[in-house]
């Protein structure tokens, strides 16, 4: 695959998962439409690690490493956002969080939540498009 084709899966990838987020936010499924949005950051972040190092992205899914290897200007807020999106990954993952983080997705924390990481999602694509 070459760069373009790299990007292009990395975004079609996200596109198609936050699809099955909003499914997932739909039928109530609250830790796993979070844990899904995770993976929709995650990949679009993998996208601009594509682009912007010419090298298939490493399988690791700490969004602040990835768009730390990134030419991303991201501010502190969105970079707070990196760091607390990251949680639901490993919230979701272990059974030793799983059932907590569960208790703590209530509707409203996930709408504001899943809110927040299509925002992200809408800004980041308007960025890797420049």
């Amino acid at each position: 695959m070459d760069k373009t084709q790299q990007i292009e899966y990395w975004l079609s990838s996200a596109a198609h998962d936050l699809d099955v987020a909003e499914t997932l936010f739909q039928n109530e499924k609250y830790d796993w439409c979070l844990f899904i949005g995770h993976l929709v950051i995650e990949k679009v972040l993998k996208g601009f690690y594509a682009r912007d190092k010419g090298k298939i992205p490493p399988k690791i899914h700490n969004l602040l490493k990835l768009a730390d290897n990134t030419k991303l200007n991201l501010s502190k807020e969105q970079r707070r956002l990196l760091g607390r999106v990251n949680d639901f990954n490993m919230e979701v993952r272990y059974p030793e969080h799983k059932f907590s983080f569960y208790k703590l997705c209530t509707k409203d924390f996930a709408e504001e939540y899943f809110f927040k990481i299509k925002e992200l999602y809408q800004w980041l694509l308007s960025q890797i498009k420049q």
